[in-house]
């Protein structure tokens, strides 16, 4: 009798820790869908005022491509002057961050769509301290336009794209 009353003790707590192993790891799920959902959206555009509707993607996409040949290169302090006859923007980017890897690739497979009064300034997140420091970047995949002073803009992130990117330029 004591034998099956210790069996059932151990088959109740082992079907305990099952349970609980796998019913804590459905929230931490749902939280990663939450936060990636949510990383998404900071960068989305919010419709217009006026209710205008927004363009479509494919509409905008393809005038971007009729302007063609700005740049997209390396950080250099030098670069900044180019904001006195276009647009600047810093892409503070880190090898190891996944959504920046998503962005630098759809970049550099549109480098003709970049329109020709653009500089997008690759910087290098992990090692341009100073930088994140002046325009209060606290994360990988944040986008600064600066002017030709290197005075901040605007800021933003989220962009997963080169279209989202360019029509998030004030």
């Amino acid at each position: 009798m004591k034998n099956t009353i210790w069996i059932l003790i151990v088959i109740a707590v082992l079907a305990g820790i099952i349970i609980f192993a796998s019913s804590d790891k459905e929230p931490s799920m749902e939280k990663e869908s939450e936060n990636m959902a949510q990383e998404e959206s900071v960068g989305a555009e919010i419709s217009p005022e006026d209710g205008e509707m927004m363009q479509d993607d494919s509409v905008i996409e393809n005038e971007i491509m009729m302007q063609g040949a700005g740049s997209y290169e390396a950080y250099a302090p030098e670069k900044l002057a180019r904001a006195e006859t276009g647009d600047v923007v810093l892409f503070f980017h880190a090898d190891w961050c996944p959504t920046c890897r998503g962005l630098n690739n759809d970049i550099n497979a549109n480098l003709s769509s970049i329109p020709k009064n653009v500089s997008i300034l690759k910087v290098n997140y992990d090692k341009e301290t100073a930088l994140k420091q002046k325009y209060g970047v606290t994360y990988q995949h944040t986008l600064v336009q600066v002017d030709s002073n290197g005075n901040m803009i605007t800021k933003w992130s989220g962009n997963s794209t080169l279209v989202s990117l360019l029509q998030s330029i004030k």
